[in-house]
């Protein structure tokens, strides 16, 4: 399965859910998650997609680290399983 149906997945889950997201391109900060989701209440999520089994880059967790640091909540998505927006 390719990662662009885990994340595609994920965008229509958020969706059905209220939510928003954005897919966060490649500008500015390198190695940063894949895409941001908004669900109603003013939660935010950032979301790495992966294939299955895939895992992230150093630079990547260097990244996701930093977010966490923040106080954000940072989700690696290699599946179907979206259990976390409902967290």
């Amino acid at each position: 399965m390719r990662e662009s149906v885990i994340e595609n997945n994920l965008t229509r889950t958020v969706e059905t859910l209220g939510g928003i997201t954005y897919k966060l391109i490649p500008a500015g900060r390198v190695n940063k998650p894949d895409r941001l989701v908004m669900l109603p209440g003013g939660k935010i999520i950032f979301v790495e997609c992966k294939r299955p089994g895939g895992k992230p880059r150093p630079g990547q967790i260097r990244e996701h680290e930093r977010l966490r640091k923040l106080g954000f909540h940072v989700v690696v998505l290699d599946s179907h399983d979206v259990s976390f927006l409902y967290e």
